[in-house]
């Protein structure tokens, strides 16, 4: 599974990092990135709560 934030949606809330530390991070912005999608698999249920809370929907989950 790999992630991406959609910059364009996302509103800085901060859910996904609070969530899932590991693999989301706040930019200078305040708006969220994935750090790497290395950490994506050793923290899976985290980053499906992460995908399913932001308001926004902007995290994209693909499956590879």
């Amino acid at each position: 599974m790999k992630v991406q934030v959609i910059s364009d949606l996302c509103i800085g809330c901060g859910a996904c990092h609070a969530i899932a530390p590991e693999v989301f991070d706040m930019n200078d912005e305040g708006l969220a990135y994935v750090k790497s999608n290395d950490n994506v698999e050793n923290n899976k249920d985290a980053v499906i709560d992460a995908v399913e809370s932001c308001p926004t929907s902007a995290i994209e989950k693909t499956e590879n």
